[in-house]
């Protein structure tokens, strides 16, 4: 019942603001957010119509008492005065802050509906943050308040960053190069996007060649991912043999 009655109101304030209230840490914020955005969204389209009403009723009559008393000079027609009214209502200060109001409203509704975000309104959002910088404290960064830590926030951010530099890199083909050790023989794939599932000790299977996954490792664009195949003598089956297959024809490495 208390989160009907009084969480729709409590849930213009900023975040900080509610945890910091012992009776509120437990409360659920996803329907007080929503119903808040809607009431906010709603008063505010009651609002810009009602103040539609009055003020171009307002001003049409004003400038019709004008142009009748000859003070809006001659010729002065009543789409001229209509048009005045409204080019007045849509430039109007008090028009741009009810639409803000609208806006935000309906912002809060559909984060709160989708996104379960549990936001206040915006002027004691910005007055909190002036507080907080007065009195020389920080607010938690929203990564805090996701609760995230550094270390989870750099990982996530290099994850975002090879998305993007994978998205970007040109599709090429696998280069190949075999090398003799004595009486091993080696594979060094080197490729423009990262394998998965191509980890340490997994066999893969090349053309009719089996081979060892002795280790992967970072190199230079545009083929920064190298990995280091054994050739195995005997032929290794089972369900978890890797077979590389590239759709491009891979190309020999200059040596």
């Amino acid at each position: 019942m208390f989160t009907f009655l009084f969480g729709p109101f409590l849930a213009v304030l900023p975040k900080r603001w509610r945890r910091s209230l012992p009776f509120l840490k437990s409360m659920k914020w996803r329907l007080p957010c929503i119903l808040s955005g809607f009431g906010e969204f709603g008063l505010a389209i009651i609002a810009m119509l009602y103040w539609y009403s009055y003020s171009v009723t307002t001003w049409v009559s004003r400038g019709l008492d004008a142009a009748l008393a000859g003070k809006a000079g001659p010729g002065v027609s009543d789409q001229e005065v209509g048009f005045m009214a409204m080019f007045i209502f849509a430039t109007h200060p008090l028009t741009w802050l009810i639409l803000y109001f609208a806006v935000e409203g309906s912002v809060r509704l559909v984060g709160a509906a989708f996104t379960e975000s549990d936001l206040g309104i915006l002027p004691l959002f910005v007055l909190d943050k002036i507080f907080l910088k007065i009195a020389g404290q920080s607010s938690p960064s929203a990564a805090q308040e996701g609760g995230y830590t550094e270390t989870n926030l750099s990982s996530y951010v290099g994850a975002i960053r090879e998305k993007v530099r994978v998205t970007k890199a040109l599709s090429l083909p696998d280069e190949l190069c075999v090398r003799k050790e004595g009486a091993e023989e080696f594979l060094e794939i080197r490729a423009c996007r990262a394998k998965p599932d191509w980890t340490p000790s997994r066999t893969v299977k090349y053309q009719d060649t089996f081979y060892r996954l002795e280790g992967c490792s970072h190199g230079s664009e545009p083929r920064p991912f190298r990995y280091r195949l054994r050739r195995l003598s005997a032929r290794v089956m089972g369900r978890t043999v890797l077979i590389y297959s590239p759709e491009q024809e891979p190309v020999e490495a200059e040596k």
